[in-house]
């Protein structure tokens, strides 16, 4: 049996985890969601996450916080930013802390699909 990769979705809009985690069930991976930064954290905590896709700007701990953690705590992980806000002082420091992909909504289902298949194929 093929090995059924973890995908932590970390959004705070309801659209967006729902439309992601449909896509990426149908794809075939196993799917959490988190609708905030310590929603994220706690799962990260509690499950082996091999991707998660991070938006930027989430209440209570943002999503670079979030990749922060992932750096310190889960270095196996591998982190996709997801956000609204073109902002390339972001994107740099998301790489810093170890981002492989940064994808601007509004956003391609099958390039987010395509960053995902990428990012497992690296872990």
């Amino acid at each position: 049996m093929a090995v059924k990769y973890r995908i932590l979705v970390a959004d705070d809009e309801d659209s967006f985890r729902e439309i992601l985690n449909s896509q990426l069930t149908k794809a075939g991976y196993e799917v959490h969601l988190a609708a905030d930064g310590e929603e994220a954290i706690t799962c990260l905590g509690e499950k082996k996450i091999d991707v998660v896709l991070l938006d930027i700007r989430m209440p209570k701990v943002s999503g670079i916080q979030v990749l922060k953690y992932v750096s310190q705590n889960c270095p196996a992980t591998k982190a996709i930013m997801l956000t609204g806000f073109a902002d390339l002082e972001l994107a740099m420091e998301a790489k810093q802390y170890g981002a492989v992909d940064f994808i601007n909504k509004p956003f391609s289902l099958d390039d987010v699909i395509s960053s995902v298949q990428q990012a497992v194929k690296r872990s």
